[in-house]
């Protein structure tokens, strides 16, 4: 009876449910693309996108053939396959249940990244199943999602993604998240 107790109240503790560290978007890059990414030049947003005429119906894949490098690299970091992580970013959604929950979506680690001038790159996108579905009222509504990662190179008519996420958890983040 005692040891079911010392049990319980282990799993009901804290430190049980503590969550994961935040894996950082930036270490889903290798060092070369972080290298590169950082001393890149600054993107002209003086396009019809960037004055908020979008035309383009392309969504996150990278149309400008004269961005530098980094910004269509797929290169992915190995150690991250097959690590459990939580990552915090924006919904994309791509597949839903019959109750109207996501199911499947891109995970981007910015508001507004499918009209975005120009999106992030595939190694900054992230092809998150969650077959339990979360409702998404609002795409710009932020999301902690939980699960192990792999690295799958993913390609649809929206995107190209470097990597997939076979998720366990995912959440709206809350004001106590801050």
């Amino acid at each position: 009876m005692r040891l079911s107790l010392m049990l319980a109240l282990l799993l009901l503790s804290p430190l049980a449910r503590a969550e994961l560290a935040e894996t950082d978007w930036l270490s889903l890059l290798t060092a070369h693309d972080r290298k590169a990414l950082e001393t890149m030049p600054e993107i002209s947003h003086d396009t019809a996108e960037g004055d908020g005429i979008f035309t383009n119906k392309g969504g996150l894949k990278q149309k400008d053939k004269k961005l530098p490098a980094v910004m269509y690299s797929s290169q992915t970091v190995a150690a991250l396959n097959g690590k459990n992580i939580r990552i915090g970013g924006y919904p994309v959604p791509l597949q839903s249940n019959a109750k109207g929950k996501s199911t499947l979506f891109f995970l981007v680690p910015y508001p507004g990244a499918c009209i975005h001038v120009p999106p992030p790159p595939p190694n900054q996108l992230i092809l998150v199943r969650y077959p339990h579905g979360i409702k998404l009222a609002d795409i710009f509504a932020p999301i902690w999602v939980t699960g192990t990662l792999k690295v799958e190179p993913v390609s649809n008519d929206l995107a190209d993604a470097a990597y997939a996420l076979d998720a366990t958890q995912v959440r709206l983040v809350e004001e106590a998240d801050l």
